[in-house]
């Protein structure tokens, strides 16, 4: 007796697990979602098999400073879209610093606004990386640092991206007056006009101003160790190297403090150095106003170095030489 109504109790149980399945499936009433911003979709623990929230699209991701900031979204989560000029096989390995999905390609043109309106339509951050080291015949510095990302900024605003942040140059001015080219450089006065452009256009864009970047593939150390370490003895430098400053970055804390702004809504309308550990600074906020811990270039160096020693025929032990001594200069006549 016990048995048929525990049987009977645990057939009603099923039944109304089952009447209660279908009401809801075939239920009319429909739920609005309360909030439509693209972090209400957030998933995941935040990791690199999660969805941040965060859609961001990245010109000039085929970049040396690209790379490492797209390998700094994949690792939260974040969707990355990648506009790319050329061919594709150039960003192909781009693929791999996101989940399967998260990261997609489209080509496009500086100069085509349709498909830069399709690169941004869905983000709500676009990060501008697009630059050059010296002007082509294809494209000048006014093209790409001030006519481009001034275009970039503006349909950006258009289609409604929450965040916009450009990548400039640390001593960008736009009167540049020099210290070795007679009329000052072209480069970052154009650097500086391009900053303007994009306030005029987009005025909460963060501006970030970058000193020498080095890293992997970088094209700072790897002049040094380069061409003129391996044909000759001696390192041409302008007036000798004296009166001259550098205060390079490395190129992971430049990617975290790009990643950490375009996630922190107090950024928008500032302008952050990014710098060296120094006593020279203007006064405007630096990485470190960002959380970002400096890394010491002495730290880097063996890293950096090891691709260049790899040949070697004796690998010293550490401290087995003393330090070389500081290089003596020669005075230029």
């Amino acid at each position: 007796m016990c048995r048929h109504k525990v049987t009977g109790c645990g057939l009603g149980v099923r039944v109304a697990a089952a009447t209660s399945v279908q009401q809801r499936h075939n239920s009319s009433d429909v739920r609005f979602l309360t909030k439509t911003r693209m972090d209400a979709l957030k998933k995941g623990s935040g990791g690199r098999s999660s969805f941040s929230g965060h859609v961001a699209t990245v010109f000039g991701a085929s970049g040396f400073i690209g790379r490492y900031v797209c390998n700094r979204l994949g690792k939260v989560g974040t969707q990355i879209i990648i506009p790319y000029r050329g061919d594709h096989y150039d960003v192909l390995r781009l693929k791999l610093v996101g989940d399967l999905g998260q990261v997609l390609f489209l080509p496009y043109h500086l100069c085509d606004e349709e498909a830069i309106r399709k690169a941004v339509k869905y983000s709500d951050i676009v990060i501008n990386l697009v630059g050059r080291d010296w002007e082509t015949r294809n494209f000048t510095f006014e093209q790409v640092h001030v006519e481009g990302a001034h275009r970039l900024a503006r349909i950006s605003k258009e289609m409604g991206v929450e965040r916009f942040l450009h990548v400039s140059a640390l001593n960008a001015d736009r009167e540049h007056e020099g210290y070795i080219l007679k009329g000052g450089s072209k480069f970052l006065k154009s650097k500086a006009l391009g900053e303007q452009a994009v306030r005029d256009a987009f005025p909460e864009a963060t501006v970030f101003r970058p000193s020498d970047v080095y890293g992997q593939e970088d094209r700072f150390l790897r002049y040094y160790v380069g061409l003129w370490r391996h044909q000759g003895k001696l390192l041409p430098l302008p007036h000798g190297g004296k009166d001259i400053w550098k205060q390079p970055v490395f190129v992971s804390d430049l990617a975290q403090a790009i990643v950490a702004a375009s996630k922190d809504p107090d950024t928008a309308g500032k302008t952050y150095e990014a710098e060296a550990v120094t006593d020279i600074t203007t006064g405007l906020p630096t990485l470190e106003d960002l959380g970002v811990t400096l890394t010491k270039m002495e730290d880097r160096m063996d890293w950096e170095l090891k691709p260049f020693r790899a040949g070697s025929y004796y690998d010293e032990e550490v401290g087995e030489f003393e330090p070389p001594a500081p290089p003596k200069y020669i005075e230029a006549r």
